[in-house]
C-alpha cells in the first residue's frame, strides 16, 4: 500500500486552490488556522469551518465532497514562552492542550509543529536561478554571515563563523547593493508564507537575547517538559504529534538547535515513549547534515514516524546548500521511499490503524508559467505537481519490483 499523498495549502488565499491540489492527484491537506495568534486556542467551530471548507464543495447544488481530507495540521506553532520555559509556559500549554483536544474531537489525526527558536526555515535566497531557468530555495552561509555580522550586529557573531567564511561574508557585504541588502534581511527575518511573525531588527535582536542564557541542555529540557504536559493529552486525543527538523539542522545566531541529528531525535521520541509523540521525517532538512543516515533513520525511527516530507537539498561549498530536484541532490530518496513502504508493511502485519503514512512533496522549484506568477516560495503549483509525479512514480516503481518483501 502507497503512502497517503497530501498537499501543503496556505489558506483560502493561496494561489493554488484546492480545485488544483485535487486535480495534481493529492487526496490530503496539509493546513493551518494562521490566522490565529500563536499561544492562542484554535476552537472546535474555527477548526470544523475550516474542515467544511476543505472537504466540502459549496458552490454546486447539492453540495457534494471535493474528494479531499484535512489529514494534517502544519503547525500549532509553540509559544516563546514555553520554549524558553519561563514561569508563564503553563498558561500556553495549557492552551496548546486545549487546542489538541479539539483537533481530535474534528476528527484531524496528526499535528505537526517545530522546536525551532525565534525563526522557522531560514533561506537566504528565496529565488536562486538554476541553470535551466528554473528557481529554488537557497541557503548561502557568506551571505547569512554577512547580515548576521554587517546588518545585524550581534553581539558574540564574530565567534561564531570561521575567519574564511568571515572574509567572504565581508566581500558579499560589501558588494551589496541596498536593495539587495533589504531583499536578505526580507528572507531571513520578515517571515515567510504562512508565518505568524516578522521582525524589525531592533525587535530580532530583542528576542535573541531572550536565549542570551539558555544553552542546548536547557533547551532540550524545556522540550521534554512541554512534551510530558500534552502528549498524555494526544493519547486520549487520538492525536498524533509530529515534530519537524531544524532547518537547516545547525545553529544559527547563536541558538540552540536540538531537533538536527538522530541523537536528537531519538531523545524526543524516548521522553514520552508512544507514537503519540512522533517525527515529521523531513528528508530535505535532515538531509543538510552529511553525518545523518536517512534511510538508516527510517529503519531505526520509522515506529515513530507519523508524517514525511520528501524534498532533497544539494550541499554546496562553505555550509551551504540549495533546493535540488526530489530526485537528485544528496538525499538518496530511492532507498528513503523503500524503507518508508517497509515500515508500512510492519505497521500493516501489527495491525496498526496508522499504517499508512502521509507524505507530501516539499519546497518545488518554481517553473513553466509559475515563473510569471506571484507564488508562495518553495510551494508553486507546477513546480510540486512535478516533485509529486516524481516521487509517486518511484514509489510505484519500488512497489512493483517487491523489494519490499525482501
Amino acid at each position: 500500500m502507497g503512502m497517503e499523498q497530501t498537499w501543503r495549502w496556505y489558506g483560502p488565499s493561496d494561489p493554488v486552490t484546492l480545485a488544483d491540489i485535487r486535480q495534481a492527484g493529492a487526496t490530503g491537506i496539509v493546513t493551518a488556522l494562521h490566522e490565529i495568534p500563536i499561544g492562542e486556542v484554535w476552537t472546535v467551530k474555527a477548526l470544523e469551518e475550516r474542515k467544511q471548507l476543505i472537504e466540502w464543495d459549496e458552490s454546486s447544488t447539492p453540495r457534494k465532497p471535493r474528494g479531499l481530507t484535512w489529514s494534517i495540521i502544519e503547525s500549532i506553532p509553540v509559544h516563546e514562552d514555553i520554549k524558553q520555559g519561563k514561569p508563564t509556559r503553563d498558561k500556553w500549554i495549557a492552551n496548546y492542550k486545549e487546542s489538541i483536544r479539539n483537533v481530535g474531537q474534528v476528527g484531524i489525526p496528526v499535528i505537526t509543529y517545530n522546536w525551532m527558536p525565534v525563526v522557522d526555515w531560514t533561506r537566504t535566497n528565496l529565488e536562486l536561478e538554476l541553470e535551466d531557468g528554473a528557481r529554488a530555495l537557497a541557503f548561502d552561509m557568506p551571505e547569512f554571515a554577512a547580515f548576521d555580522l554587517y546588518m545585524l550586529h550581534r553581539e558574540g557573531a564574530e565567534d561564531s563563523y570561521p575567519d574564511e567564511i568571515k572574509a567572504m561574508a565581508k566581500a558579499r557585504f560589501e558588494s551589496m547593493s541596498s536593495e539587495q541588502r533589504y531583499v536578505l534581511q526580507k528572507n531571513i527575518i520578515a517571515g515567510l508564507p504562512g508565518g505568524q511573525e516578522g521582525y524589525s531588527l531592533d525587535d530580532f535582536r530583542s528576542r535573541l537575547d531572550n536565549y542570551r542564557h539558555i544553552d542546548s541542555e536547557k533547551y532540550r529540557e524545556n522540550l521534554a517538559y512541554f512534551l510530558r504536559k500534552i502528549i498524555p493529552v494526544a493519547v486520549e486525543s487520538g492525536v498524533k504529534m509530529a515534530i519537524h527538523p531544524d532547518d537547516p539542522p545547525k545553529p544559527l545566531f547563536g541558538l540552540p538547535r536540538v531537533v538536527s541529528t538522530e541523537s536528537d531525535l531519538n531523545f524526543i521520541v524516548n521522553v514520552v515513549d508512544t507514537i503519540y509523540n512522533g517525527l515529521c521525517f523531513c528528508t530535505g532538512s535532515l538531509g543538510v547534515r552529511p553525518d545523518n543516515d536517512l534511510p538508516g533513520m527510517v529503519e531505526r525511527l520509522g515506529n515513530k514516524i507519523n508524517f514525511a516530507h520528501l524534498r532533497s537539498t544539494q550541499r554546496d561549498q562553505n555550509d551551504s546548500f540549495h533546493e535540488a530536484s526530489h530526485l537528485r541532490g544528496d538525499v538518496d530518496m530511492f532507498n528513503v521511499i523503500t524503507a518508508i513502504l517497509k515500515e508500512q508493511k510492519k505497521r500493516h502485519a501489527a495491525n496498526r490503524r496508522d499504517e499508512v503514512i502521509p507524505m507530501r512533496a516539499d519546497h518545488g522549484h518554481t517553473i513553466l508559467d509559475d515563473l510569471k506568477k506571484k507564488t508562495n516560495p518553495g510551494y508553486s503549483a507546477i513546480g510540486l505537481l512535478r516533485g509529486m509525479a516524481e516521487l509517486r512514480g518511484l514509489e510505484l516503481g519500488i512497489e512493483k519490483s517487491g523489494l519490499i518483501y525482501r
